[in-house]
């Protein structure tokens, strides 16, 4: 099988600014797939070079073997994009808007079933014949998703679908492209909420400074940056020496320690009572994706 998404050697220069430097990624079809990073990071830049929307510098992409610049009708065909912003056509209501975005694709009346499961599985069924302007900014939001979604493409990237969006939108959305996953659909998400990246997607790349600085299964991820983190009440004291290396946050009297290893905590603790110091309250967590973001990128 070709891969869903082929990135090769991209890079993208706007004058003396690199947005992307030399970008080499392999996705294959059927995964669920995160790309993370902080904000300028070069993630959007990568997107719009994958839908077509600008062009790279250098390099190549390919969607399922067709070159996004060289067969770019074959290739948009085959992808869903789910954009940050807020962008519809006034004029038309939900079941109409959605008819059109397949048409653009060449999907014919043959098409409503599929509408109809999307209307379903987005919650939008008893919308479907509501003007765009009248829906509230939830159901917008679900309206745009479902439009990547209009022409069934194979690869479907969603770049922060759930910013900003009610608890119930983001379980109907999840339990919806899961299903679309389990079905062969490939997924790339960009998220700030790495908790969702953490509880969906097999693997991760993250990004920095338009590179990747870290790209594996997520399981992996997290077993070669094992930690544990130690929280703990203090009140407002000024902490010892000898573990201030070991904080990695501290806010309105709670510390946070990133330990190696549990036998840690009897040193932290050791050092506390030193001090005089004592703990109103004690908590110990795993490390999770965020604690491995923040080890690979910098807290900034």
């Amino acid at each position: 099988m070709k891969p869903a998404i082929q990135i090769n050697g991209i890079y993208k220069h706007y004058g003396s600014l690199h947005a992307l430097n030399g970008i080499d990624l392999t996705i294959e079809q059927g995964e669920f797939f995160a790309l993370l990073g902080p904000n300028g990071a070069g993630k959007s830049t990568l997107i719009s070079i994958l839908a077509g929307l600008i062009s790279p510098t250098a390099g190549n992409i390919s969607i399922m073997g067709f070159d996004v610049v060289n067969q770019y009708q074959q290739a948009r065909q085959l992808l869903g994009v789910v954009p940050q912003e807020l962008v519809f056509d006034p004029f038309f209501n939900v079941r109409e808007m959605l008819r059109f975005q397949a048409g653009y694709f060449g999907r014919g009346p043959e098409n409503d079933v599929w509408v109809d499961e999307i209307l379903e599985g987005l919650g939008l069924a008893d919308k479907a014949n509501t003007n765009m302007r009248k829906l509230s900014g939830g159901m917008k939001r679900r309206a745009l998703i479902a439009q990547a979604l209009a022409h069934k493409p194979p690869v479907i990237v969603l770049d922060e679908p759930t910013a900003g969006v009610d608890v119930e939108l983001r379980q109907m959305l999840w339990e919806f492209i899961k299903k679309l996953n389990r079905e062969g659909h490939t997924i790339i998400l960009t998220t700030h909420y790495l908790e969702e990246a953490e509880a969906l997607c097999n693997r991760v790349g993250m990004m920095k400074q338009g590179e990747i600085v870290a790209l594996d299964s997520t399981a992996n991820l997290l077993n070669k940056f094992a930690s544990k983190n130690l929280r703990l009440t203090l009140g407002d004291v000024a902490l010892p020496a000898g573990i201030q290396t070991m904080l990695r946050s501290q806010e309105k009297g709670i510390f946070t320690f990133v330990l190696s290893d549990t036998a840690q905590i009897e040193f932290v603790l050791a050092a506390l009572r030193t001090a005089n110091i004592k703990v109103i309250d004690m908590q110990l967590s795993e490390a999770d994706l965020e604690d491995v973001f923040l080890s690979l990128l910098g807290k900034q």
